[in-house]
């Protein structure tokens, strides 16, 4: 009997490193023990977490400034201790949120053309955990919501754009939570844990919709994410520290659809999912490989596609939203992978002999508006990702401020009466002359740092003169 190989337009995803000038280089990655993937990436900049003296900092890089980064390269350093965690916003790309080991989660709002001086001003401060935060998540469609998990075993769900607390889920885990991951439009939860459970959470309820104790028999963290489709995708280690990749029925745990097993490594796996063309990768923390599979509604459920391999393990992964990628050149996923002292893009691609728009591998994709603001959400409301066509790339909009409302006490005596008649007040924004002041100040402190920075050049350089001469002589 001849073996029947299976179709698919992505068996032969090809994956490469780009060249050594278009890579991110003399980086400090952080070396915390966390298992995070310690580097975020959106359309427009790569955030990577650095070792930082006096606490904790990570680099923001426009996706341009390739080569090597000077040590003096602003950072974002508001955090009192290592950060664990950073996630870039999917609906406004200057946002970027962080979390550390100060018990603190931070937002910032990144400036249009990146950091010209160090950032350490936050434009919110989310203080609510007891222990380090070392999970945070974005809420796929609702604008403005952030989900973060610290090890103090709760998940705390905010308001960000009024810096509030809106859900506390502290009684659902005994143990530490490894991972936390949406559902496509953003209405489940489902984290994994130390105690070795999946749990599926419906967080407005606050209630455990479904559960499977011992999803993995291992020790080691495990991770599980929602597909598409609702069913849920783990991965961890078996009794004989095998690693595992399991596929879950959300509504029915009992039995696993499938069961991969893989190697003996002990790197966590982390998953990565494209839910446009089904495809998961798992990159290992301390492995050199990258392998892809497909999931599809067929036995085995679970295929394995390939895997792209390098001769340096990866310290994290960052994982480029689709409608950063390159259409024309059938790019259909691209990595930021970190090593000890560089990032280096590694792009996925389909190989095709036409120079046409592919529409079979760029269906449309979640584009950068939310389908919610974020008091509808918590109101009950749902809503799927707003889709948009790639076909001509995707030209990014210009990003509008991030504010925070805070509810002052003292604001709210002195305009009691004015917020009474008009609620809409609380989210309007400045006067236009308040808002060009600020944006005036923002412009003459660029340019005062820059003149900081060329003065202290030309020092440098007459140093330099002084000691050529010296030599000449």
């Amino acid at each position: 009997m001849k073996r029947v190989v299976r179709q698919s337009k992505f068996r032969h995803v090809f994956g490469a490193a780009v060249k050594n000038d278009q890579c991110f280089d003399d980086i400090r990655v952080s070396r915390v023990t966390w298992d995070s993937s310690f580097c975020a990436v959106n359309p427009k900049f790569v955030a990577i977490i650095i070792d930082a003296s006096g606490g904790g900092a990570f680099l923001v890089l426009p996706l341009h400034k390739t080569g090597r980064i000077d040590k003096s390269n602003p950072t974002v350093c508001g955090h009192t201790g290592p950060v664990l965690d950073i996630d870039w916003c999917p609906h406004n790309d200057q946002v970027i949120a962080s979390s550390s080991e100060d018990c603190t989660v931070m937002v910032w709002q990144i400036p249009e053309n990146g950091l010209v001086t160090s950032l350490s001003e936050p434009v919110v401060v989310l203080e609510g955990h007891s222990k380090r935060v070392g999970i945070i998540t974005w809420h796929p469609t609702a604008r403005n919501v952030l989900l973060s998990a610290g090890c103090d075993n709760q998940i705390i769900i905010w308001n960000v754009g009024t810096g509030e607390a809106m859900i506390n889920l502290d009684d659902m885990h005994p143990d530490v939570i490894f991972n936390v991951s949406w559902n496509r439009n953003g209405s489940l939860i489902c984290t994994s844990c130390k105690d070795k459970s999946i749990r599926v959470i419906d967080p407005r309820k606050e209630t455990v919709i479904a559960e499977k104790e011992k999803a993995h028999e291992g020790a080691r963290p495990m991770r599980a994410i929602f597909l598409s489709d609702g069913n849920i995708l783990s991965t961890g280690f078996s009794r004989m520290s095998e690693r595992q990749l399991i596929l879950w029925n959300a509504q029915n745990m009992e039995e696993p659809m499938t069961v991969h097993e893989m190697d003996t490594s002990n790197g966590v796996l982390l998953p990565f999912y494209d839910p446009d063309s089904n495809i998961v990768y798992l990159c290992g923390k301390g492995d050199s490989t990258i392998r892809y599979f497909e999931v599809t509604d067929e036995a085995p459920y679970v295929h394995f596609l390939s895997a792209f391999s390098s001769k340096e393990p990866q310290r994290g992964m960052g994982y480029m939203p689709k409608r950063g990628l390159d259409v024309n050149k059938c790019e259909i996923a691209r990595f930021f992978k970190l090593h000890e002292r560089k990032c280096e893009p590694i792009v996925m691609t389909v190989p095709r002999k036409s120079d046409l728009f592919q529409d079979d591998l760029y269906p449309d994709t979640a584009g950068p508006d939310p389908a919610l603001e974020a008091e509808e959400w918590f109101e009950g409301k749902n809503g799927d990702p707003i889709l948009i066509s790639l076909k001509n790339g995707y030209v990014p909009i210009k990003n509008r401020e991030f504010r925070v409302v805070k509810k002052n006490i003292l604001d709210s005596k002195v305009t009691k009466n004015s917020e009474n008649s008009s609620p809409a007040n609380k989210s309007a924004s400045p006067t236009p002359s308040i808002k060009s002041e600020a944006k005036l100040e923002e412009i003459l402190k660029e340019i005062k740092s820059l003149k900081d920075l060329v003065s202290s050049q030309e020092k440098r350089i007459i140093k330099l003169e002084e000691q050529i001469s010296k030599i000449a002589i």
